[in-house]
């Protein structure tokens, strides 16, 4: 499974990517997190763009905080465009405790396992809050 950072969360996805290896998850479900940047993907995209662009290279973006309001927000472009085929958007809910708590951030790994063990029962789900 390819998770789209977004670009608020590289720092972030560093620890949250280290606590997946760190729990061996690695050796049992192929995870990778790539960046804006190595998708050429501007940070000042709008929303439906990079909503586009993960959904048609079927990676999942993972973010903290992308808009709810206007005609362009994340939120928006989902309830228009999200089909039964469509990968889930994941938010992590407070960005600042996967930082700095180890549990909260445990919790986080084990919600996204979750999910990518079982991608097929959360298409169409939307958008997805962890942990």
């Amino acid at each position: 499974m390819i998770f789209l950072i977004d670009h608020n969360l590289k720092g972030h996805a560093l620890i949250f990517f280290g606590a997946i290896a760190s729990q061996g998850w690695l050796d049992i479900v192929p995870i990778r997190f790539i960046t804006f940047a190595e998708m050429d993907l501007s940070i000042d995209s709008d929303d439906r763009v990079v909503w586009r662009l993960a959904q048609e290279n079927q990676m999942i973006l993972l973010t903290a905080n992308r808009s709810m309001k206007g005609k362009d927000s994340l939120e928006q472009v989902i309830r228009e465009e999200n089909t039964l085929a469509s990968l889930p958007v994941i938010t992590i809910g407070n960005a600042d405790r996967l930082l700095n708590d180890s549990e909260y951030r445990g919790r986080c790994v084990e919600s996204l396992i979750e999910i990518v063990l079982n991608i097929d029962s959360y298409r169409g789900a939307r958008r997805i809050f962890i942990p």
